[in-house]
């Protein structure tokens, strides 16, 4: 429709050679506002390819999808969580139960401080909740009904999720839940499946020798690496040489491999489990298996944080848990980085877990951190002089960085040695 004095008229006869239209009713005369509601990025491509969007629609009104979630909040959550179950008429809440909501709506923005703002969601819980009081014969909604309304959400939409784990434990996906090994630690990452999102760990590998410096991302090589991934592993690149190699030229070579990954690998959140891959390759220190890490990693060696830390913590836990016969051990764990503890928003189960010493979720600053947490030994820090103190991680990279050095310097001098014989000889 077009819109022209005050009135409407067809499209296709105002655009169209020929008119279809056989008889032609007389112009309607409208007074009206229209509100268009849709997707942020579809406003800003009409606004970008369209001249006439902001002729038309010069108000503009950006909802955000989330809120702070203060004492008043809160408040004002539950009393709208009472209009929309006058409106979906439903079963009054009880306490248990509105505190339930809150915490589900904390746990789908990802953050402790912020609530979501998603009313659907809220409704259609609202509703599956209702249902469950109606079938327990309970006068109001009570906690419970809501905790089993949400365990049915996740068991309808766990299909994937369940085969994963399932390979895992039948060992057709490799993962160590116990012992050590040498340059290969436990990864985590986050896999999407409609409206569940569920963490799953991931082997991944470090091997170095004698070369100039360059770290090979595999992924990459084969195509299967994206730009952010391959920008991480460059920036272990850039700290190794800037942390180790300020004397004498960095002369190694190494690379890095997700195992049994036959898709695209996107994203930074594994360059710190793949730095202390290649340190534990380098110092012949075994990282330990029964624990899983995340979280990137600047040129200096600072943890940064992620996203899906809450899911990446459960994944590890539910293989954790089902995939050994003992269980939990009450050795296994997970490492985040320290800027990512106040979006955690754990299951029950989890946080009793933790209490109870079975289960640990441990925070780090730098790689320092996390090295010391994965092999048990002190990372040490450089002195005054420039070195390290003894029988550290640091210091065990720094003298084998050294050997490599000297040992590529002796094969190159022999070279040389070598052609000035054979150029005499001509």
């Amino acid at each position: 429709m077009i819109v022209t004095n005050n009135t409407t008229e067809s499209l296709g006869d105002e655009l169209s050679l020929i008119s279809t239209l056989s008889l032609k009713p007389e112009p309607i005369e409208l007074d009206v506002k229209v509100v268009l509601l849709g997707d942020r990025l579809l406003y800003y491509m009409l606004q970008s390819y369209d001249p006439d969007f902001d002729e038309l629609f010069k108000v503009q009104a950006d909802f955000n999808e989330e809120m702070d979630r203060s004492d008043e909040a809160c408040e004002l959550y539950a009393r709208m969580l009472a209009t929309l179950g006058k409106t979906e008429e439903t079963r009054p809440l009880d306490r248990d139960a509105v505190a339930a909501i809150i915490e589900q709506s904390a746990r789908m923005v990802g953050d402790q401080d912020k609530l979501s703002t998603h009313i659907r969601s809220c409704t259609d819980l609202l509703r599956e909740s209702d249902y469950w009081a109606q079938v327990d014969g309970a006068e109001v909604i009570r906690g419970d009904h809501v905790i089993k309304a949400l365990d049915l959400q996740v068991y309808r939409g766990a299909r994937v999720r369940e085969l994963i784990y399932e390979q895992i434990k039948r060992g057709t996906l490799m993962v160590d839940l116990e012992g050590e090994r040498v340059g290969q630690v436990n990864g985590l990452s986050v896999m999407a499946a409609g409206t569940l999102a569920f963490g799953r760990p991931s082997r991944i590998t470090a091997t170095t020798r004698l070369g100039h410096g360059k770290v090979v991302d595999i992924e990459r090589e084969v195509d299967l690496g994206g730009s952010i991934h391959s920008k991480g592993v460059m920036i272990i690149s850039s700290l190794l040489a800037s942390r180790y190699a300020r004397d004498v030229p960095l002369s190694l070579s190494a690379s890095l491999v997700f195992k049994q990954s036959y898709g695209m690998i996107e994203g930074d959140s594994a360059s710190m489990a793949e730095l202390c891959a290649i340190l534990s390759s380098l110092t012949d220190l075994p990282i330990r298996q029964d624990l899983a890490i995340t979280g990137s990693v600047n040129q200096h060696g600072e943890a940064q944080p992620i996203g899906g830390a809450t899911e990446k913590i459960e994944g590890f836990f539910d293989i954790c848990n089902t995939s050994t016969p003992a269980g939990l051990s009450g050795n296994q764990g997970v490492l985040i980085p320290a800027s990512n503890a106040k979006h955690l928003m754990l299951r029950p189960d989890i946080v009793q877990a933790s209490k109870e010493r079975r289960f640990a979720i441990y925070t780090y600053e730098n790689v320092n951190d996390a090295i010391h947490l994965l092999t048990g030994v002190e990372a040490g820090e450089r002195g005054p002089d420039g070195t390290y103190p003894p029988d550290t991680v640091n210091y065990k990279v720094d003298q084998r960085l050294h050997e490599m050095a000297s040992i590529l310097k002796s094969f190159a001098e022999k070279s040389d040695e070598e052609e000035k014989k054979d150029s005499k000889g001509k």
